[in-house]
Parts: structure tokens; sequence; C-alpha cells
């Protein structure tokens, strides 16, 4: 395989939310105590759940992508063929329980989960009213199975999948508003696209400061003052992001650029945490 074309299947991943997640997850790992070799396995599990959700994901969008006339999407543009991207995302899903096995068989299970459930996304709840539902357990499991994968799997706090869960479910409805126009128009009736624009922003700053408050009161003891400093922030860029989206004559990524703000701040909450 060319390079250009190595590329352009890299490209078809979605590499950058999969990247975050990948990176929040392995600052994760190292804070709960993972190094060496578990660390590695940890985040080569999440890694191939990311690669096979993205891959899945332009494999099955293919004939809408090239009727929506996304020339950035690497199938629709020629770049990559549906069939490469469809054979990686096959070895990527069949591949994601493979590092965890060595962890035991708890966090084999959760992260084969983890897939399952981000891969029902893709089909066939994508275009349901049950879009946010794969969010919300996939996001939920991924801290419960960097927790799981420790030395004698120990059971994750219920606040730390809480706080994964409605991170999920917030980026879930933040992600698809500078696409509303353009997945209405190939079909995709997801709940976001259900309850709107506006039901959506609504939908995903409550849901994220939910994340954020969970994070800073869901662990034992008072909660410290970055922990507060943080839930004033989270309400403060998610007005902000709100009222530019509201503002915004074109698409409305000001939301989608105050969720990844706060889910930023939700990650070092969590490592912190």
């Amino acid at each position: 395989m060319s390079m250009s074309r190595a590329l352009a299947l890299l490209r078809a991943s979605h590499p950058e939310p999969g990247g975050a997640v990948t990176l929040a997850m392995a600052l994760l790992a190292v804070g709960v105590g993972h190094r060496g070799w578990r660390l590695l396995a940890v985040i080569l599990a999440v890694a191939a759940t990311q690669l096979a959700v993205g891959w899945v994901n332009d494999w099955l969008d293919a004939d809408r992508d090239l009727h929506a006339g996304r020339r950035d999407k690497p199938v629709a543009s020629g770049a990559v063929s549906r069939r490469t991207v469809g054979i990686s995302g096959l070895i990527a899903a069949l591949a994601i329980p493979v590092p965890a096995l060595p962890l035991g068989a708890a966090p084999t299970v959760v992260i084969s989960l983890v897939g399952v459930f981000a891969l029902l996304y893709d089909w066939p709840l994508k275009s349901t009213a049950f879009s946010v539902v794969p969010y919300l357990v996939a996001f939920g499991l991924l801290p419960a199975f960097v927790v799981v994968s420790l030395p004698g799997n120990p059971a994750p706090p219920a606040w730390i999948v809480v706080a994964g869960a409605l991170l999920g479910g917030g980026a879930h409805f933040a992600n698809v508003l500078p696409d509303l126009a353009d997945d209405a128009a190939t079909g995709v009736r997801g709940l976001p696209h259900r309850i709107g624009a506006r039901g959506s922003q609504v939908a995903a700053a409550v849901l994220l400061l939910g994340a954020t408050l969970t994070l800073v009161f869901g662990p034992p003891g008072p909660p410290s003052w970055s922990g507060w400093a943080a839930a004033a922030a989270s309400v403060v860029v998610l007005l902000a992001g709100a009222y530019g989206s509201k503002r915004a004559r074109g698409r409305p990524v000001a939301l989608f650029r105050a969720v990844m703000v706060v889910a930023l701040m939700d990650v070092v909450l969590l490592v912190l945490s």
C-alpha cells in the first residue's frame, strides 16, 4: 500500500476523536497505576475499539457520504477503497479483546462490550431514537476497563462509570450538531436529529455539566478547590458555547468546541481523582 493510501486509511478511522479517547484513557491508566506491559495492553485495546468504530462507520456511510458530496471523506473521494476500509474495520474489531487477555477475564469482557456497543452505534442504532445509548454504555465502560485491568481486577467505583457515561452522552449530542443538515439530507435520524439543534445543545450542556459535577463530588472526601474551579469554568464555557452556536449563521461548531474544552477538563479531573 502506498503512503498516500495508508494516510487515507488512517483518516478514514476518524483519528482526531479516536486519538483523543485513546490518549484520555492512557492518561487515566497512568493515573490509576498502570505501568509497563499492562499500560501498553490497555492502550492497544482502547485504540482497537476506536479504529474499529471509525473504519466501520466510514465503510457503512460510503454511499451516504458520496451522495452528500463529502470530499473530505477518504472513501467518498476515492483516496482509499471501501473494501479496504471495511476489511480494516473487521480486523480491528476482532483484535479488540486480544491485548486484554493477559489482564484477565473481567477486563477482556468489559473491553469487548465497549467494542460491541461502539459498533452498535454504527449499525443499527445511529439512525434511531436510541443513538445515544451506545455512547452512554461504551464511555461508561471505558474507565471501568482501565480500573478493572489493575492487578487483582478491582471493581471500578460507580462515580467513575457514571462520569464516563455522561461525558459520552454529551459528546454524542455535541458531535452531530455541525452535521445535522447533512445527516437529515441523507436519511440519518438519530436522537439529536429528532430533538433538533436547540434540544441537542441543551442535552449536551446538561450531560457534560453532569459529568463535571460527578467528577467533583463523586470521589470520597470534600471537593478540592480545583474541583470547584473546574465546575465553575464548565458552566461558563458551556454557556459561551451555547450562545455562540445560537448566534452562528453557518455550522454551529461553538458548542462542540466548548464540549471539547469541558471534556478535556473532565479528563484532567478524572486523572486527578
